[in-house]
């Protein structure tokens, strides 16, 4: 499982969006409570931006929670969110049936979206490598890539998960849901008030 935190939150005026605050809880914590409970064979977490608050914050979960977290930070932030997907991908250690790419400004995505999404992967036609949420014709998050499409995309110098899924449609499962969770995210001020979060 990747998460993807390297982000400058530019339109909320530079602020690091994980360390937002939901139910008293940082959406960093909320998601690496989910990760304890799905208990992936590896957990990455992209910084880049605002590393050093994101990663004291990740110490400080990782002594309340019994997760194994392997961060990456980008120093090249700047070229935006492909170049953290790259270096997530280039990081992976471990053999794994399927990876989820996952944002840290999703309040609302938990333990049940993670878990549909699986099992729509678990029950993909063979030539299907990629399981992609939409809601209402837009795309959502989090993306789910088999093993065998994580290999692909890194055969290719340079190339990231998007451009990949834009030059190969027919590797998609698009799973049409009635679940705002998966488009839903902190860009503004109005996502912040229309999410019932805060600032920490």
């Amino acid at each position: 499982m990747v998460l993807l935190a390297a982000g400058e939150g530019s339109r909320m005026g530079s602020i690091p969006k994980a360390l937002l605050l939901k139910d008293g809880k940082t959406l960093l914590q909320g998601f690496c409570e989910m990760v304890q409970e799905l208990r992936p064979v590896e957990f990455v977490v992209l910084t880049g931006f605002h590393a050093q608050a994101i990663e004291a914050e990740l110490a400080k979960i990782g002594k309340a929670l019994n997760i194994a977290v392997t961060v990456q930070h980008n120093f090249n932030a700047q070229n935006g969110q492909g170049s953290s997907v790259r270096l997530a991908l280039e990081s992976l250690q471990s053999q794994f049936d399927v990876l989820a790419v996952c944002l840290s400004d999703q309040p609302n995505i938990g333990h049940e979206e993670i878990e549909y999404l699986l099992g729509q992967f678990s029950k993909r036609q063979t030539n299907q490598e990629i399981i992609m949420p939409e809601v209402n014709g837009q795309r959502g998050n989090p993306v789910l890539f088999s093993k065998k499409a994580v290999e692909n995309i890194l055969s290719i110098p340079g190339m990231v998960c998007r451009a990949y899924m834009d030059q190969h449609p027919e590797l998609i499962t698009v799973c049409e849901i009635d679940n705002p969770a998966y488009v839903l995210d902190a860009d503004t001020e109005a996502d912040i008030q229309k999410l019932g979060i805060t600032r920490a």
